[in-house]
């Protein structure tokens, strides 16, 4: 809320006059409402890997992250850049590889990548877009200075707290709405239908395309998000056993028998997508689907393959990768990177292991990361033994100064460490992005880690409107 000035920041200068007439004892109350809306609503996550990995509430905090109209107009055109990127790399690789042969990315990365999916090779999706959905990940370390820590291109998710965030916020604190002009994030499902109709493959044929989202079924961590979005835009929830290939189509059964679809919003990994293409043991895919969806048949989004342009090898060329498609010098800045394959990189990152962040490159939800300030020297021990024996599984990161909000704690307002996730959606129409996003927060004091996976919470986020 202070800038780093000690001054209160523009952005929250209304709402901390607000605050200051509201006793903490009320804000603790609307606090525990919150979180009964939350339980009642089955706003829950999954967490893997733990005995009782029962479904959790993700923490809720009440004070508001707030950005100006001026410092967000920036970030849109900053992220509407790189997402244009994104997709022009996924397009290229998967065709003539021109970035390849000017050197830009070495070939290696992309030839041995996992993510790299070479049976996209020459296939066109419809529209040409590979991502319709993006997740990119901030930190914000200065007064319009942000930096890019991640771009989720695979199947981002956390969109559904960010519209149940705002749903509370609205429902405690109805006064604050009409006093701060705040820009809305609840048509956020209707737009992602629309853009999910735009991209109908040409088996639609001109009618208006079918839509549904395809989820690996409730023991998912994120399944509440897959119903909550099928819900929230009217389309139906399917499981691959609900669908079949049919007539060169994709085929979902109701109750009138199997009808074809023309668009999946899937969230299951490539791996499980389709077991006759892929990982032929999935009980979660479509067999054929794959083959259908190279033919014309289908559109599938995100688009299959896409994960290597997320891959954090790739993250540390996104640089060369949105000049080299836009010619122009990237809006945001990537956090600098070593990249702990290079002999040189590796050195530095050894010597300086208690200093860095180090990230799996294939790793996501905050796992198999070393946050070297906050080791021990036994953490460091045995992480310097995993970079030693695989150093091309990793890449090490700087200790960012990441900016911090205030979060309500029993003894009053604290600061901790947050980042933002702003939802991207890519159609023919162009790149839109939500005024708003998901603020993550790191719940414990001093901690670097917003994952709600480990123990981080979350915030509402509010663009206030311009003038």
């Amino acid at each position: 809320m202070d800038g780093f000035d000690g001054n209160v920041r523009a952005p929250y200068e209304t709402y901390a006059e607000w605050l200051q007439n509201m006793s903490r004892p009320a804000l603790l109350k609307k606090s525990v409402e919150a979180q009964a809306f939350f339980r009642r609503t089955g706003i829950t996550f999954n967490v893997y890997g733990e005995a009782e990995a029962d479904e959790r509430l993700i923490p809720f905090d009440l004070i508001p992250r707030i950005i100006g109209a001026g410092e967000w107009a920036n970030l849109v055109r900053g992220i509407e850049q790189r997402v244009k990127a994104i997709n022009a790399f996924l397009h290229d690789i998967y065709h003539r590889q021109e970035i390849i042969r000017a050197g830009r990315v070495p070939e290696r990365l992309i030839r041995e990548n996992d993510a790299f999916l070479p049976r996209m090779i020459g296939v066109d999706p419809p529209g040409g877009i590979y991502t319709h959905i993006v997740g990119v990940d901030l930190v914000r370390t200065g007064p319009n200075e942000f930096f890019v820590l991640e771009d989720n291109a695979r199947t981002p998710s956390g969109v559904s707290y960010m519209l149940e965030n705002r749903e509370t916020m609205l429902k405690m604190f109805p006064e604050l709405f009409s006093h701060i002009r705040v820009e809305p994030v609840q048509q956020y499902p209707a737009m992602l239908r629309r853009s999910l109709e735009q991209c109908g493959p040409p088996a639609a044929d001109g009618h208006r395309p079918t839509v549904a989202v395809l989820t690996p079924g409730i023991h998912n961590s994120a399944y509440f998000e897959h119903a909550f979005l099928a819900d929230q835009m009217g389309v139906e929830l399917v499981e691959g056993h609900d669908l079949r290939v049919t007539d060169g189509r994709i085929a979902m059964r109701t109750t009138r028998g199997y009808e074809p679809i023309d668009v999946i919003y899937r969230r299951i990994d490539d791996d499980f997508l389709d077991p006759l293409n892929f990982r032929s043991d999935s009980l979660l895919g479509v067999a054929g689907i794959f083959d259908i969806y190279r033919a014309g048949g289908i559109t599938i989004a995100n688009a299959p393959g896409t994960g290597i342009a997320d891959d954090k090898a790739i993250y540390s060329y996104m640089p060369d990768i949105v000049e080299f498609y836009t010619g122009q010098k990237p809006i945001l800045q990537n956090v600098p990177t070593w990249r702990c394959a290079e002999k040189d990189a590796l050195a530095y990152v050894l010597e300086h292991l208690q200093e860095l962040v180090v990230k799996e490159v294939h790793g996501s939800g905050g796992y198999g990361m070393l946050v070297g300030p906050a080791a021990s020297k036994a953490e460091l021990k045995a992480f310097r033994a995993k970079l030693v024996d695989k150093p091309e599984n990793y890449i090490a990161q700087p200790t960012l100064a990441l900016s911090t909000v205030p979060v309500l704690t029993k003894s009053g307002l604290a600061p901790r460490h947050v980042d933002l996730r702003p939802f991207v959606l890519v159609s023919p129409e162009g790149v839109k992005v939500t005024p708003g996003g998901l603020t993550r927060v790191a719940m414990k004091k001093g901690s670097l880690v917003v994952n709600s996976s480990q123990g981080g919470g979350t915030k509402d986020t509010w663009v206030l409107k311009g003038e």
